[in-house]
């Protein structure tokens, strides 16, 4: 299962701060493990590297055989780590690269390279279809040694087709609204664990909880102040044009961004008695997200309003957001609480994505502040 893209047109322009971090070099140091740059090999043998950041040195991969189980409890039995991942989800896509670790088949590359900015995908991947919609094909003819998926049952309907295959097939549940930051640390782990890369993981995982932990150092003074002159409380939205209906989808105390807020200070502004007021559905509860027209939005009454950037073309949602009276007569509107957010930041993405999404909440309480 998976968060529906936001509806767009062609030629997005806005583009969005890729974090550049200095992470050190992992060492050598434990029986079974090896540095991918001495050991020679082609083909399936050969460790795909990836050019994230920290992956330019050598990065520790052990080569014991791998003995886990998924997040659906089903067991995974490897003679060796795997090292050619065939990932159907983005969360995992981004994930397997921060491990340094290229896919060999990826789902949904272009909507990839669109919507997620804080990992690049390598040049020479295969499609593998839609997400939701794999083409088996092309993924058992890029010769993967592990399949990656997102789900969250056992009868899930493409974990079920890819079992009925000989290559082994990792489960991991991206979301889950109790604990959102927790679970896109599990998954990071999984994988690690799955392509011999735990200690990377790890590093990538300190990484994040290093850098939210500066943050709202950084910002504890600013949200004091916001707590004292204006509010605290804060949501983020994005949303798109259909048939000329505008549709508003807000994050709420479950989601990702709203729990990465919280972590800096601010309060959710969604709450469960205006879901049921003003909310007409949406997505599948683990992603903490919901849907309402733009009168929704009244009912959050002082709440800053931080939302997904313009897209461009005729069904541009934030055109239609901006120039409808309803948002223009919003308090955050008039008061200068409103605020735009870059549109390639995926917010259901794993650690890295989540330190570009602490960053741009930094970069948006901060423009609060310059407006008190």
């Amino acid at each position: 299962m998976h968060i529906r893209t936001r509806r767009r047109s062609s030629g997005t322009a806005a583009t969005a701060a890729t974090a550049v971090f200095a992470t050190a070099a992992l060492t050598l140091s434990a029986c079974g493990t090896t540095d991918t740059e001495s050991d020679s090999g082609s083909g399936s043998d050969e460790v795909p590297t990836s050019s994230a950041a920290g992956c330019d040195d050598d990065v520790e991969t052990s080569t014991d055989p791998v003995s886990m189980e998924d997040d659906l409890g089903r067991s995974i039995e490897l003679d060796k780590p795997a090292s050619r991942v065939a990932v159907l989800e983005w969360q995992q896509i981004e994930d397997a690269i921060s491990l340094c670790v290229d896919p060999v088949a990826v789902a949904s590359p272009d909507d990839y390279s669109t919507y997620v900015s804080a990992e690049q995908l390598p040049e020479d991947v295969v499609n593998a279809g839609e997400r939701g919609e794999p083409d088996l094909d092309a993924i058992y003819g890029a010769d993967p040694d592990l399949i990656i998926v997102e789900a969250y049952t056992e009868d899930d309907e493409v974990l079920t087709q890819l079992e009925e295959r000989d290559v082994p097939v990792l489960a991991v549940s991206g979301a889950n609204a109790d604990d959102q930051i927790g679970t896109v640390k599990n998954v990071l782990s999984k994988i690690g664990e799955a392509t011999g890369r735990s200690a990377r993981a790890d590093e990538i995982n300190k990484e994040f909880d290093d850098h939210l932990a500066s943050a709202k150092d950084d910002l504890a003074d600013t949200v004091a102040k916001l707590d004292e002159e204006a509010t605290t409380d804060f949501l983020y939205f994005d949303g798109w044009v259909e048939s000329g209906n505008l549709t508003i989808r807000p994050y709420t105390t479950g989601a990702l961004m709203t729990q990465l807020g919280e972590e800096l200070g601010l309060t959710s502004a969604w709450t469960d008695d205006i879901d049921n007021a003003y909310g007409s559905g949406g997505v599948d509860p683990s992603f903490g997200l919901a849907q309402t027209d733009i009168e929704g939005l009244t009912a959050v009454g002082e709440a800053n309003l931080f939302y997904t950037g313009s897209q461009g073309g005729p069904d541009d949602y934030v055109e239609a957001l901006t120039s409808n009276p309803i948002w223009n007569n919003l308090p955050a509107v008039k008061e200068g609480r409103s605020h735009e957010f870059p549109n390639d930041l995926w917010a259901a993405g794993g650690p890295r994505s989540c330190i570009q999404l602490v960053d741009a909440l930094v970069d948006a309480v901060k423009e609060l502040d310059d407006n008190l």
